[in-house]
């Protein structure tokens, strides 16, 4: 296993402190508040902790409420809803400074069977071939501001090959779907919350951005002001977060400075496995704000 595998694993594996209250530790990626996927993944792993181990997650529900402190823990609070007889749902609340950043609400079941349908795998070339994220900014590092470039060049736990990226630093309008592979860079263990926990916090990874795309935007315009508000995840069959996995993302309607952003997950034979859904702040500046 890689170290920056390792590493994204070691934060996302929380310390107890009580039967329903846990730990974590933030780590700092570059940005001006804590990765939101991060307190993501860690708020589904405290739920975790807390149900039946037949049971996995096929839902979340979460809020952003608060910007995260990278320098300082977050306490994780679970509260058990209900333990039914199919279906168990747990509420967390993560909290820094005494105030909650973010409210999480998942679901969990045990296996059944039932009918099944999908929509079908975009017709997407194959990761083979596509050059990696990572690649293309440690190619042009000298184009990216210097006080954030390594939070673009550093070595990385999910390795992103996207199909259709878009120049952060010269953006130009177009259609609003996006297409990113992605998977660790590591083997994982088999355990199912791995993986779930592993794609909540990958999830986040340019979702948002789909929303900027007719506007001619990215994150590096400083004239607008940008932010998750919330972020939904369904789990729908069962896959593995080593091997590739397409992020097929559009961005449907935006608007009152906000934006709505999809994603449909599949497996590299074409089965979906999870959707996705989050709206954020897209804010243009002026100078009263």
């Amino acid at each position: 296993m890689t170290d920056v595998v390792q590493k994204l694993m070691d934060l996302l594996t929380l310390t107890p402190l009580d039967e329903c209250l846990f730990k974590g530790s933030s780590e700092d990626l570059g940005f001006k508040n804590v990765f939101g996927g991060q307190v993501i993944g860690q708020a589904l792993m405290a739920a975790y902790q807390t149900v039946d181990p037949d049971r996995t997650a096929h839902s979340l529900h979460a809020y952003f409420l608060r910007p995260g402190d990278a320098n300082h823990d977050i306490i994780y609070e679970v509260t058990k809803l209900r333990d039914g007889r199919s279906f168990s749902a747990r509420r967390v609340a993560a909290r820094q400074h005494g105030k909650e950043i973010l409210t999480l609400t998942a679901s969990f079941q045990g296996e059944e069977e039932g009918h099944e349908h999908q929509f079908d795998m975009p017709n997407i070339k194959g990761p083979e071939g596509i050059t990696s994220e990572l690649e293309v900014y440690r190619r042009f590092k000298d184009l990216i501001p210097e006080k954030i470039r390594d939070r673009f060049t550093r070595d990385r736990p999910i390795e992103i090959r996207p199909v259709n990226p878009m120049n952060p630093l010269a953006p130009e309008p177009k259609e609003p779907y996006k297409y990113n592979w992605f998977k660790t860079t590591s083997r994982l263990p088999d355990d199912v919350y791995w993986h779930h926990c592993l794609l909540a916090y990958s999830s986040d990874f340019g979702l948002l951005g789909t929303s900027l795309y007719p506007h001619g935007m990215s994150f590096f315009s400083r004239e607008l002001q940008v932010a998750s508000i919330d972020h939904a995840v369904w789990f729908h069959r069962d896959f593995r977060m080593d091997d590739w996995l397409l992020y097929s993302m559009d961005s449907p309607s935006s608007s009152h400075a906000r934006g709505l952003n999809r994603g449909m997950v599949y497996d590299s034979k074409g089965r979906l496995v999870a959707s996705t859904a989050q709206e954020g702040l897209i804010r243009p500046r002026s100078d009263k704000r």
